[in-house]
């Protein structure tokens, strides 16, 4: 984030001011803000800035430019070569002038010396000979490596008069992510004594920590000079074709606040999330990572987890299992319930509050099925495992009683069922019609 925040600083400061080169040493001149006064102007050829001239007492320094850019646009566009711009000293009137062919481009006086610091004759020469070596690129080779060592230089000299506004807008991000990553420290061990849940502390560290390098990056923005109010109005104009491009990412970004608010599950918790059934490793605002029973990591995008219905296995302390088991008519119903439960009370991770309870399921020609219900604390235990204990007893129990019934019945059930209320007990006169029937 910080590096991205840089570029945008970097690029933004580049492109905010425009400072214009003054070949052959001279300095800078900065472009002025309107309403201002222009006290220099672009002398160009074929449309790439040599030098600079300033005003005069009879014409500004724009009208004097303009002046000299239509001369030198009229001469190039002559369809003879052009000769070499001479400078023509008049000591008399302490001037200089260009001319080429006995045709004046420009005059340079001594307000120009003055100005450049150095004597008309040196500064006249110096002007003709780039006027000289701009004129001559013809060919395009030539052009083109003559536009890229100007704007070269130009960035060169730009960076050079933007870095006092540079190395403070990259201190400024410096102390940003000092700052940052100190709030975001604070702040979760805050959240940790207040909260006690770690996807809480997450997301709120995490904002306050993208807010501080927010607030970080707008000052750095406006060390740099950024004009704030162009920025609103240019991210107003594309705001909707980022919206468009960029749905999927903030609508996953988006779920993933409202997941960590809401907070459906916490790390550590097993769910059920679509088909993917295992224990929750890790909360982030993009994506929600599951660890599945076999091991594997699964990365499920938080907008595909916010529009699916969620089972929170461990959300509840308990869970109620229960298993199956056929036993023969004859079978000591009252006897057997009593055996069963006392095993099944003896069993390490089985609830005793609220009890095991036997039921009797279901009827069926050759065997009376039932049912033993009991109470599982799936976050000390293993549910799988105490179910499958549950299950081993009885069948121990049974051989010792010599009632169970060599063929198990076709609905034993061995794993885990919802959590829904049991079915309650047949009546009597129920019983009597299943047995008449």
């Amino acid at each position: 984030m910080g590096l991205l925040a840089l570029g945008v600083v970097l690029a933004l400061s580049l492109g905010s001011v425009s400072p214009v080169l003054q070949w052959g040493g001279a300095a800078f001149a900065q472009t002025t803000a309107a309403g201002e006064e222009v006290f220099f102007a672009d002398v160009l050829v074929r449309g790439q800035p040599v030098f600079q001239v300033g005003g005069l007492p009879d014409a500004s320094a724009v009208d004097r430019a303009g002046q000299i850019n239509r001369r030198i646009a009229a001469l190039l566009n002559q369809d003879t070569d052009s000769a070499t711009v001479v400078v023509n000293i008049d000591r008399n009137r302490n001037l200089a002038n260009l001319q080429v062919n006995q045709r004046l481009i420009m005059t340079v006086t001594a307000q120009d010396a003055l100005d450049f610091d150095t004597d008309i004759a040196t500064l006249a020469q110096r002007w003709a000979d780039l006027l000289n070596r701009a004129m001559a690129r013809t060919n395009l080779a030539a052009a083109v490596t003559y536009r890229i060592r100007g704007t070269a230089q130009q960035m060169l000299h730009q960076t050079i008069d933007n870095l006092p506004a540079l190395v403070g807008a990259l201190v400024t991000l410096v102390l940003t992510w000092l700052l940052a990553a100190a709030v975001r420290h604070a702040v979760l061990v805050w959240a940790e004594k207040t909260e006690g849940d770690r996807t809480t502390e997450e997301l709120i560290s995490r904002l306050c920590y993208g807010g501080v390098w927010t607030l970080g990056s707008v000052v750095a923005l406006g060390v740099m000079g950024l004009n704030f109010a162009a920025l609103l109005g240019t991210l107003g104009l594309t705001s909707v074709a980022i919206g468009f491009s960029l749905r999927d990412v903030l609508s996953n970004y988006i779920s993933g606040v409202i997941l960590l608010a809401t907070r459906p599950f916490r790390i550590g918790d097993q769910v059920v999330i679509n088909s993917y059934e295992g224990t929750v490793t890790q909360i982030q605002l993009r994506a929600t990572t599951v660890q599945t029973y076999d091991g594997r990591l699964v990365y499920i995008p938080n907008q595909e987890v916010f529009q699916s219905s969620i089972t929170n296995n461990t959300a509840s302390p308990v869970r109620l299992s229960s298993v199956t088991v056929g036993i023969d008519h004859n079978a000591d119903l009252p006897d057997l319930f009593g055996r069963i439960q006392q095993q099944m009370k003896q069993i390490d991770g089985v609830e005793q509050d609220p009890e095991p309870i036997v039921l009797v399921r279901e009827l069926t020609p050759s065997t009376v099925n039932l049912e033993a219900q009991f109470w599982v604390n799936s976050r000390k235990q293993s549910f799988l495992q105490v179910t499958s204990q549950v299950l081993a007893a009885i069948k121990l129990t049974l051989q010792a009683a010599q009632f169970a019934e060599p063929n198990a019945p076709e609905d034993m059930a061995t794993e885990p069922i919802p959590n829904e209320p049991a079915p309650s007990e047949p009546s009597p006169d129920e019983e009597s019609q299943e047995l008449s029937s």
